[in-house]
């Protein structure tokens, strides 16, 4: 059967053209796509690859006389904005290899940037960040690349790296279950720097860990420096320094050492003493205590988790750890209704402690810290909630907290060492009994000359441990660490004079 065909005659004849016809200019690359390719990336992930090969330089078209004459600005709204850089001018960038040998192992970063200034490392955020409800990931380090040992026996490690019948075993046995969980753990980082290709060798390089000063490198001596580090770290790294001059006859200088050999196994680990303080610095001043579920069992465990241990501490800190199970991942978040600005720290706390415990762990104190005592003698004692009132303080005892929201206007005088003032001053509490405001005025004067007695005892002023701080000269680290200690316990107590003050003045009559 034979299909239908149209004739030629009934085909519609095409039009004629007008007599002019539109012209379109010549196609041009659009300005945008290629800024997006000279745009440098934007901060949030580290850049892992090389940068793209320098493009050409653009073709320069030839411009007419009439064009020349056109002296019309540029349009900024094409141009990329220029902004500052908020980080602080002291601060680095870390070396790339430092991100590398971790996204090969999972690790991941999302919105942060590890910078190093003089005084070590420290995260920071890449990015503005809102407050949201739930609390955001920033970073999430796995279990592989960590170093774990439980609190209590039987000791277990996570990931276990110890071979079995490896004499480490015979140390972590010798140590004492309750107060040498700081030895345990330096013998794992120890043995983690012993393995080949192990993370911690290349961590160690990268990051550009240097062995800190000791807490003794004052001391001259070296019987008064075997006496300190006996006094301090025990009898088992005072053996571990004398053990060339040491029989194994001698049971009456091993004390509390169960095992003879112990000595010689450390000799193992560290080839000399120095190498073992510095892995015992190490973990005193980077580990944390987090509970780990594994399977069915909540195990407390003393862990080194890497990159998180950048984050520095604060009392109002804005991130915290999180353990995920189902992964067995470590997750450092930014706390929920937080908001962060690019340039921001991020840090975490460390523990709620006075400063001497923060001095003594991690050799640093802080004029804010909301955990700070001072012993009052004195039998004046003012009114708990109206004190709380003044400074729109709430919470119990243990979880005071400022409530920014019931504050009119921009007032920074509530800090840290206003809440450490709340816990620190003789209260008094009675139901719905009111304060009477004479007497708490005498209370409170009562109180701020206890203060001021306590001030006047120091050998030195505020301004003057200031003056010697903000001095050009040298000043050795051990001595600069002891006079902000000084100086911190001084600046709380002006800040619970300058509190008190406030609360005369406004308490209720």
């Amino acid at each position: 059967m034979a299909t239908p065909a149209a004739s030629p005659l009934l085909l519609p004849l095409p039009l004629p053209l007008p007599p002019y016809t539109f012209t379109f200019p010549p196609r041009r690359a659009v300005p945008c796509a290629r800024r997006l390719v000279l745009r440098p990336p934007r901060a949030g992930r580290p850049r892992l690859r090389d940068p793209p090969p320098a493009t050409p330089p653009p073709v320069v078209e030839e411009v007419g006389e009439e064009e020349e004459d056109d002296d019309a600005p540029p349009l900024r709204l094409l141009e990329p904005p220029q902004e500052d850089d908020p980080f602080p001018p002291e601060m680095e960038p870390a070396d790339p290899d430092f991100y590398r040998i971790g996204y090969a192992r999972l690790m991941r970063a999302y919105g942060i940037e590890f910078l190093e200034g003089p005084d070590g490392m420290a995260v920071y955020a890449s990015r503005d960040v809102d407050p949201l409800r739930r609390a955001r990931v920033i970073m999430e380090i796995p279990l592989e690349l960590m170093l774990t040992i439980t609190q209590k026996c039987p000791w277990m490690f996570f990931p276990d790296i110890i071979p079995l019948g490896h004499p480490i075993f015979d140390i972590i046995e010798s140590t004492d279950p309750e107060t040498d969980w700081d030895l345990r753990l330096a013998c794992l980082l120890l043995y983690a720097f012993d393995v080949e290709d192990n993370f911690w060798q290349l961590y160690g390089r990268s990051n550009g860990t240097r062995r800190p000063r000791s807490c003794h490198e004052n001391v001259k001596e070296p019987e008064e420096s075997n006496r300190f580090l006996a006094k301090t770290l025990g009898t088992l790294l005072y053996y571990l320094i004398n053990f060339d001059g040491l029989g194994t006859s001698n049971t009456s200088l091993m004390g509390n050492v169960q095992h003879k050999t112990i000595p010689l196994k450390l000799k193992r680990l560290a080839p000399d003493h120095e190498r073992f303080l510095w892995a015992l610095s190490i973990v005193q001043s980077r580990s944390v205590n987090l509970k780990l579920r594994m399977g069915a069992f909540l195990q407390d465990a003393n862990v080194l988790v890497p990159y998180a241990d950048m984050l520095n501490h604060s009392p109002d800190a804005n991130c915290f750890l999180h353990w995920r199970f189902k992964d067995r991942m470590v997750e450092v978040m930014i706390k929920a209704g937080r908001a962060v600005k690019k340039g921001d720290e991020m840090t975490i706390d460390y523990m709620s402690g006075v400063n001497s415990s923060f001095m003594e762990r991690y050799g640093f104190s802080s004029p804010t810290n909301p955990w700070e005592l001072i012993n009052f003698s004195s039998d004046a004692k003012i009114h708990l909630d109206s004190f709380l009132s003044v400074f729109n303080i709430a919470g119990l005892h243990d979880e005071l907290y400022h409530n920014a929201a019931l504050t009119s206007g921009e007032n920074n005088f509530v800090d840290g060492g206003v809440v450490a003032a709340a816990r620190t001053l003789p209260t008094w509490s009675e139901g719905d009994v009111p304060a009477i405001p004479s007497l708490e005025r005498k209370s409170a004067q009562a109180l701020q000359e206890e203060c001021h007695t306590m001030l006047e005892s120091f050998s030195t002023t505020i301004q003057q441990d200031q003056h010697i701080l903000d001095s050009d000269g040298h000043i050795r680290r051990t001595r600069e660490i002891a006079i902000k200690y000084r100086l911190h316990r001084k600046l709380l107590l002006q800040k619970i004079i300058d509190a008190l003050d406030i609360y005369q003045d406004k308490i209720l009559f």
